[in-house]
Order: C-alpha cells, then structure tokens, then sequence
C-alpha cells in the first residue's frame, strides 16, 4: 500500500475519526451534550460531502490490492448517502431530544452505519464487500432495539438480526463457492476469468451466483426475502425507520452495480432470470397486501418491496438500456421517502407516533400547506405526472421496452395502477375525512415548515426538470473503469 493511496480515501477517514470523537464527547460531556453530539455529528456528515466532492472528476482508481474502488459511480452514492443522512439527523434531531430518556447513541450508531455504507458502495473485493455489509447492519440491530420503548422494538430487532444472519451466512456461502472455483475475492480477476470461460460455466459457479444474489434480494427486501421489511418498520421508531428507510437503499443498489456489473457481466443471461422473477413477485405482493394495511409505517414497508421491484427491472434492462434509469429511480425513491417519513416524524412527540393512516384524518384542516406536501410526496410515490416518480418509473419503462420486456412492461403499469389506490386512500382520509378527539396534530415550527417545503420542492423539481439528473447517471456509467 502506498501513501498516496490515503488521499483516495479522506472521506471514509474523516468520517470515522469524527465518529470516534463524537462518541467520546458523547460520554464524557454532560452540559449541552445533546448539542454537542448532534452538531459534531453534522459536522462529520459536511466534512465527507466536502471532501468527496474533490475528488469528483478524478479517474477511477483501484486501492489496497484491489479491495477498494474510487469512482464516480461510488462517489455520487456516497455523496448522495451523506447528504440525505445530512437531512435524517436534522429531521430527527427534535423527536431525540425530546425523548424522555434521551439517546445520543442514535447520531454514533447511524454515523457507523454510514460509514458501512461507504465501504460496501466502493467495494471491490468481496472481502471488502462482506466487511462494508457487516458494518451497515450491526449498528441498525442496536438502533432498532434501543430508540423506541416499545414491545415491539426488541423482536423488529431479534427478527432482523436472525435474518441478517441468515442472509449473511448464505452470501458467505456464494463467496466460498467462487473462491473455490476461481481462487481470488478480486471482483475484476473473477469477471475475466468468468468472461474467458468458452465452455457451460461450472456448477459450483452457479451455485455461487445464486447465493450471492439472495444475500442482495435480502437487503433490497424483495420477495421472497421480504418478511422482515414489515415487522422492522412498523417495530422500530420512526427516527430508526427515518434512517433504515432511505440510506440502506442506495446502498444495496451499490451492492447490486458490484455484483452484476463488476463481477458477473458474463453470466448476464443467468442472474436476469434471477432479478426478473424477484421484481415481478415484488411488485405483485408489495402492490397488493400493502391495500390492506392500516399501519402507515407497515404500508410504507410493503410500498418499498414494491418499489424494489421495479428498480430490480431497470437493472433487468441495464445490460442492453444502460443502468442509468435504475440509479436514477433510486435516488428519486431515496428522496421521496425521505419527505414521507420526515412528515411522520415531525407530527409524532414522546409518547406518541403518527404512524397509522387514520392519524392523519382531516390533516388539510388542522394544517393545510403539510397536507398539501404530503400529496405531493404521495402522488410521486405513485408515479403520477409532474412529480418526480412518474418520470423515474417512465425511464424504467423506456428501458424496458428498448430491451424487448414489452411484457412486464405492461404487466408493471397494472400493478402500478393498482398500487396508487393505497396512496390515494391517505390523500382522501387528509382532505375529506374531519379530525376526530383522537387527532392531537402538535404544532411543527417554522424551520421545520421550511425544510419539509424544501423536500416537497425537490420532488417537483426533479419531475419538472427531469432530464438532468438522468443524465447524470448516464454520464456515471458511460464513463470508462
């Protein structure tokens, strides 16, 4: 390892000694101490954005023996977790503080997993790969088990952690089998070995690359490695499901780029069979058990294995349409829950979580400009024009057809149309259902007002003026390894 190889690594370096410092000050600070962690922790989270922004532009570059991979693809989901992570803390910091027993731990547990994220997006061994899953998963079993003083909390957890386990062992497994057959973690030694195979590739390589794509359908949550999505939402806070709801998404899209870009561009044909069957089934199940919920979070839950579902068909397309639709719809997803949760945050207190649909009955009366962005956010969920998830899910779509799935194509739009009932059942309960004693909707301050309106902005924005940030992401993946 060289010296200058550190460079190409600031932002990970920077954000793991501020974390350190944070849970230092965390433990030995008791005046002002809640501030003190939530702006350090700020501070980490700018720091990294700074410092990834200058490297934006560099070549692609391979670090420590070929475990580590700096480039743009990486460098934009690193800069785009930062960020959104940047507004979690900041929506969540009011509901923290005001916890009766307060929890500092939040800021340092969600820091770490970040800087788990961090590791796994720019991965190119799978050494490095398992180690940046671990190290976003193992702070999330904390979170969810210590935040929320609730029954619910420590079995989301234990439900979590075992199906982590499980998914972890079996993506060990897959790595094993290629080790075997291949003899190196070396994401790129591997895709040349695999693409210089003439012959039917071997069995045991098979084996791996099913395994392999199970331990990514498990952090996508998509069916039928979904179960745990449901439980976990609904059990966990809603400053947890803040965080677990849109970070870990690009994360697992990372992942995804890893391995079916990086790794397996050889055995395209394969791992398509594979993704296409687990989008169809997650947009089958998500669409429709999610009409039935009456749980928000647990809705949200079921709206997101949908919404898998038809990132996991732009990465169908990607060999012949390019992936550049599939990075674009998930960070306009990223984006849109984080307005959806970020709302339900900023209506829940000590004591009380806004977090079953009839706790937003006759919101349009007690608060007119919040129901409006709240429709906003939920007619983009459904695709509808001009917001931004009809034209994510329009290039998805695009791509699809250019590909030949004219099909699915069409069988995504039906299950799409039905999926918006579910949205437009909340938009109707907002505006034509009276508040009833039970809705107590406290009063959000002024600043909070103005950043929500910020994220309801965005969402136009980007459905208004959609073409720069898909080119963006196709500038991404056309630019050379």
């Amino acid at each position: 390892m060289q010296i200058s190889e550190l460079a190409y690594v600031l932002p990970e370096i920077w954000l793991i000694s501020i974390t350190a410092l944070v849970l230092i000050l965390n433990v030995y600070t008791t005046k002002y101490s809640k501030w003190i962690t939530y702006v350090f922790s700020q501070i980490a989270l700018v720091g990294t954005l700074f410092l990834i922004g200058e490297l934006t532009g560099k070549k692609a570059t391979t670090l420590f023996y070929n475990a580590f991979m700096m480039d743009s693809l990486g460098n934009l989901l690193k800069f785009s977790i930062c960020l959104i992570g940047f507004f979690v803390f900041l929506f969540s910091r009011k509901y923290i503080f005001e916890s009766r027993s307060y929890r500092g731990e939040y800021f340092i547990l969600c820091l770490f997993s970040i800087f788990g994220m961090m590791v796994l997006v720019s991965a190119q061994s799978f050494l490095s790969l398992y180690l940046g899953i671990e190290l976003l998963a193992l702070p999330l079993y904390a979170l969810i088990a210590m935040i929320k003083e609730d029954a619910l909390a420590p079995e989301a957890a234990m439900k979590y952690f075992v199906m982590g386990a499980l998914a972890s062992g079996i993506l060990l497994y897959g790595i094993s089998l290629l080790y075997g057959v291949t003899g190196t973690f070396d994401m790129q030694v591997i895709a040349t070995k695999l693409a210089s195979q003439n012959q039917e590739p071997h069995s045991a390589l098979l084996f791996g690359l099913v395994f392999v794509l199970v331990g990514l359908a498990f952090k996508f949550g998509a069916v039928p490695f979904h179960f745990w999505l449901p439980d976990v939402y609904q059990g966990s806070s809603i400053v947890v499901t803040l965080f677990i709801g849109t970070l870990p998404k690009l994360a697992a899209f990372g992942l995804a780029i890893r391995l079916l870009v990086d790794t397996f561009p050889a055995f395209n044909e394969y791992w398509q069979q594979l993704i296409m069957m687990m989008a169809m089934l997650s947009l089958v199940v998500g669409n429709i058990v999610a009409i039935v919920q009456r749980n928000l979070k647990r809705m949200l839950a079921y709206s997101a294995i949908a919404h898998m579902g038809f990132l996991l068909l732009g990465l169908l397309a990607g060999p012949v349409s390019g992936f550049a639709p599939a990075l674009d719809y998930i960070i306009i997803y990223v984006i849109t829950s984080l307005g959806i949760f970020a709302i339900m945050t900023a209506f829940s207190y000590q004591g009380f979580e806004a977090e079953n649909i009839q706790d937003f009955r006759g919101l349009a009366t007690h608060s007119p400009w919040m129901a409006f962005l709240t429709m906003i956010i939920l007619l983009s969920f459904a695709g509808i024009p001009p917001f931004a998830g009809f034209y994510a899910k329009f290039f998805v779509l695009d791509a699809l057809i250019n590909a030949g799935y004219v099909k699915l194509s069409i069988a995504a739009v039906l299950l799409t149309v039905i999926g918006a009932f579910y949205y437009l059942r909340i938009i109707r309960v907002m505006f034509f259902e009276s508040p009833t004693e039970s809705n107590h909707y406290q009063v959000i301050s002024r600043s909070g007002v103005a950043v929500l309106s910020l994220n309801g902005l965005m969402v136009l924005i980007l459905g208004v003026f959609p073409t720069p940030l898909l080119k963006l992401c196709s500038t991404i993946f056309l630019m050379p390894k």
